[in-house]
């Protein structure tokens, strides 16, 4: 089940600021679908670079979902902040919920879903990552 990001950004308990490029840009001067794929990567590496998550040697979390609902237009040059929390955890896997905006608001959310793996496939998550991951529950 996919969280439903919120577009208040007082619920998310992390946020980055990124400056939009001019090349981000589509033809109707719209801050273009890769571009906010891009903005929405920076922003989840910020925030996992954030958390002090460790994990079991041979281990390591990989992406198994990516999803972007475009709320409104976004434009070029004001900067974007994305804020990102953790929307579910689960045995092996959770999700990173961000949302993008501008000064006139909300402009697009994403749910991203990471799984923990080792050679074997997914594996259970100890307690002190899913500690670390609770910690940082979107509200709401």
């Amino acid at each position: 089940m996919t969280t439903k990001p919120p577009r208040d950004i007082a619920a998310y308990p992390f946020r980055t600021h990124t400056e939009t490029r001019f090349q981000d840009l589509d033809p109707l001067g719209h801050l273009n679908n890769v571009a906010i794929a891009a903005l929405f990567e920076n922003g989840r590496v910020r925030f996992n670079q954030s958390l002090p998550l460790t994990h079991a040697p041979g281990t390591r979390w990989l992406i198994a979902r990516v999803e972007i609902d475009y709320v409104a237009e976004g434009f070029f040059p004001e900067a974007v902040e994305i804020a990102s929390g953790i929307g579910r955890v689960g045995n092996s896997s959770w999700q990173i919920v961000s949302a993008a905006f501008q000064a006139k608001g909300c402009v697009a959310t994403s749910v991203t879903t990471l799984v923990l793996t080792d050679k074997n496939g997914a594996r259970p998550m100890d307690d002190a990552m899913r500690a670390v991951l609770e910690a940082q529950l979107i509200n709401g």
